[in-house]
């Protein structure tokens, strides 16, 4: 089977184009059952609700219902028979989230009474293995699968974080996959001859280069990329454009602001030809190439000053502040004079507000250094290849 925890919606303001088509994307995947979080509220109930009509993608979810019927907003369980064994698939949120735009018409309950009700609904149903995909986060779902008996496997969701070899939590086989889709997990339980776990086993697998692209599946990935890059593009501009007319009794620049490499290189000559010829000189145009550069979770780590003081504000920006310039590693350029006089030393935390475990998950400083300090380094081994530049499927949600 084929199942995900939920949570993937995304969390920008302007991205529900991308939670329609990785809902699409997860059917056509072939998802056989996918949890529910806060997240997939986020653009209120009735755009989910919509969208898992139209592409029949089965959420489930045993704790959330409607506060006026008392129904359930989706199914609460699901029975698949996988050969010649009933699976019985559930779903948990936590009750202790804001369901954003439909907090007044949904009610979410104490996931343990829930969690009792559908084990005995789903062997009911005969159901000899029961999954739960949690959006209750890593200590709540531990804590749920030790107190209720039956759960032979939990996805965990919800902030969790990546271990390369699931846990035995008593009786249940728990898989922690990380977040933004990076990773999958694989399960694997024996089981009796009356088809009831004996054990069972989970271990996690990055979604590296070396596994293989459908090229059908890549072509409509891109597809999707291409123009939802160009709508956000437009967005954006009129979003710049109504702040502009809004402050347009504002005069000249902050007092403190970015001033773009070209002035810092006036007097730092060898810094600036040096780092000419590092991957952060081409920062912009990857996101340009990739047709990624107005997405607001790419952009701020390949301009200068997003969004802050005299920094990148829109595309029109790119020739004075994209790219990972002077400023981003040494500081705002007006402030040059309040600098001490020794040298700046750059340290792992300064490149790790972009090279994280999320967007870099094989950064290591002592090895990426070197390629950008302006003392040339001799005989430096290749980088490592970073897994997040392989295409694959869009995950612009922070879960899975």
């Amino acid at each position: 089977m084929l199942v995900d925890a939920g949570g993937f919606f995304p969390e920008q303001a302007d991205y529900e184009d991308a939670a329609w088509f990785l809902m699409d994307g997860m059917k056509l995947l072939g998802t056989d059952a996918v949890g529910m979080g806060e997240k997939e509220l986020r653009y209120g109930r009735s755009f989910l609700l919509a969208n898992l009509k139209r592409t029949q993608l089965p959420m489930v979810c045993a704790n959330i219902t409607d506060k006026t019927t008392k129904k359930p907003l989706v199914a609460p369980w699901l029975v698949k028979k996988v050969g010649a064994v009933k699976v019985g698939v559930f779903g948990l949120m936590s009750d202790k989230v804001d369901t954003g735009p439909s907090r007044d018409s949904l009610a979410v309950s104490e996931p343990t009474a829930a969690a009792t009700k559908a084990v005995a609904a789903l062997k009911k149903q005969g159901a000899t293995v029961i999954v739960l995909l949690s959006q209750l986060g890593k200590v709540e779902s531990e804590d749920l699968v030790t107190a209720v008996d039956g759960i032979d496997a939990v996805i965990v969701g919800r902030n969790v974080p990546l271990l390369q070899k699931g846990r035995m939590i008593k009786n249940t086989v728990a898989c922690y996959g990380g977040e933004q889709g990076q990773y999958l997990g694989r399960t694997l339980l024996t089981l009796s001859p009356a088809r009831k776990m004996v054990s069972g086993e989970n271990e996690t697998f990055i979604l590296g280069p070396e596994v293989g692209e459908k090229a059908e599946i890549l072509a409509l990935v891109k597809s999707f990329e291409d123009s939802f890059n160009d709508k956000l593009r437009k967005i954006e501009k009129e979003r710049v454009a109504k702040q502009a007319a809004g402050s347009s009794s504002e005069s000249g620049l902050e007092a403190d602001h970015f001033l773009g490499a070209e002035v810092c290189g006036r007097c730092h000559t060898s810094e600036m030809a040096q780092w000419k010829t590092t991957s952060h000189a081409r920062a912009w145009e990857t996101l340009v190439d990739n047709k990624v550069d107005a997405r607001p979770d790419c952009i701020p780590c390949h301009v200068v000053g997003y969004q802050q003081a005299g920094g990148w504000k829109t595309a029109d920006d790119a020739a004075k502040l994209g790219d990972v310039q002077c400023e981003n590693c040494h500081g705002m350029g007006t402030e040059h004079d309040s600098y001490p006089t020794q040298a700046r030393r750059i340290t792992a935390e300064t490149c790790m507000t972009c090279h994280n475990s999320t967007t870099s998950p094989s950064f290591d400083f002592a090895i990426y250094q070197p390629h950008v300090v302006h003392s040339p380094v001799a005989n430096l081994p290749p980088l490592p290849v970073n897994p997040n530049k392989k295409a694959k499927m869009l995950e612009m949600g922070k879960g899975q």
